[in-house]
């Protein structure tokens, strides 16, 4: 190497940064060891901001411009240094450019079933997936919090933890927007900003804004996909009776052929007619030839006195159940509608009494 080659990249007159990837976040200047010359350019672009690190403590923040690097450029570093007047002498500082374009295209999805709540399905577990979108707004907070002195930070680096920060807040906003599970295909738009809404806070701690968060879908467990598909089926072929008159007709109907499998499509309907005509006829039967339900009989209904308390109603046949039993005694107090009070039993049911056996004779 020689003299002045030497003498080049001890002083680096330009200092700027053109990103050619899609998900640099944070770039750290080259210097190899190198000092910046006092008084050098530096080119921030749209965009971009660039932080300088003076012995591990962030100095100054500048936006998009041209900057020539002289104490009035950089009041703070200035402060640092003790420069108190102007001089050429080179200095040492970490250039970062932060990149504070948006980052889209980024994943989220569950890793497992989340357990929801659903006016209709009760409880049903369901899966999401989708993107979002971020940029930086907060280069100082970004640096302290996620990339410390990380030269080349990605996007990669910090998918992981953001789509994880989604997901452990994702289960609360979905309970909380009670939306039904059928309706929520009709409703992803309006439930991607209610989740933006309920979540970006959450990203202004590392410095970053959740610009926007896509829902790609929602889906319930296989089973329960098939059960509603089953469900739709049904719906769709509406009444049963009026659905099997249809494929009938349409048996029936066929026009040419003349081969077995049209053969076998008319036999098939005219089965399926004359079984539909058969449960039809059936009904009519059963609704004429079914007698009429037996009169109801005005049949009087007693009070008995057991243990000083009344109990019933009961009618005469329980009546005579409990003569037979010796439940009911001649003496035991009785009373139904129209009496004016209680009487004993032997006046209103001596007939029964008569009709009872006498006790068995004693061996």
């Amino acid at each position: 190497m020689g003299f002045f080659d030497w003498i080049s990249g001890q002083f680096i007159d330009v200092i700027d940064w053109v990103d050619d990837s899609n998900d640099t976040m944070v770039y750290r200047f080259e210097r190899q060891g190198n000092e910046i010359k006092y008084g050098a350019k530096l080119t921030v672009r749209e965009s971009q901001m660039a932080i300088f690190v003076n012995e591990g403590i962030i100095a100054d923040i500048l936006g998009p411009g041209i900057y020539e690097l002289e104490t009035k450029n950089l009041p703070i570093m200035t402060s640092l240094q003790h420069w108190d007047h102007a001089f050429n002498s080179p200095f040492k500082a970490e250039v970062y450019f932060v990149n504070t374009k948006r980052f889209t295209d980024l994943k989220w999805g569950t890793k497992n079933p989340i357990m929801v709540r659903d006016p209709e399905f009760s409880m049903v577990r369901l899966r999401a997936f989708g993107t979002y979108e971020i940029r930086i707004t907060d280069p100082k907070q970004f640096m302290n919090e996620i990339v410390g002195t990380d030269a080349h930070f990605t996007t990669d680096e910090v998918e992981n933890q953001l789509s994880n920060l989604i997901l452990a807040k994702f289960p609360t906003v979905l309970g909380e927007s009670k939306i039904p599970v059928l309706d929520m295909a009709s409703n992803y738009e309006k439930f991607s900003e209610y989740v933006s809404d309920k979540i970006a806070p959450f990203f202004g701690e590392y410095g970053l804004q959740l610009t926007k968060i896509l829902i790609e879908n929602i889906s319930l467990p296989a089973e329960v996909e098939k059960a509603l598909d089953k469900r739709t089926s049904r719906e769709v072929t509406g009444n049963l009776d009026e659905h099997l008159q249809y494929q009938t007709g349409n048996a029936l109907g066929a026009e040419g052929g003349g081969t077995m499998s049209d053969m076998l499509g008319m036999g098939a309907g005219l089965a399926l007619g004359q079984e539909m005509a058969h449960k039809m006829g059936q009904k009519n039967i059963d609704k004429h030839s079914s007698p009429p339900p037996l009169p109801t009989r005005n049949e009087a209904l007693y009070h008995i006195a057991v243990d000083d308390a009344s109990e019933g109603p009961y009618d005469l046949r329980a009546i005579q159940e409990y003569i037979a039993k010796g439940i009911v005694k001649k003496e035991t107090l009785v009373w139904k509608e129209g009496l004016s009070d209680w009487v004993e039993a032997d006046s209103e049911f001596k007939r029964y009494f008569d009709a009872t056996p006498p006790p068995l004779p004693r061996k």
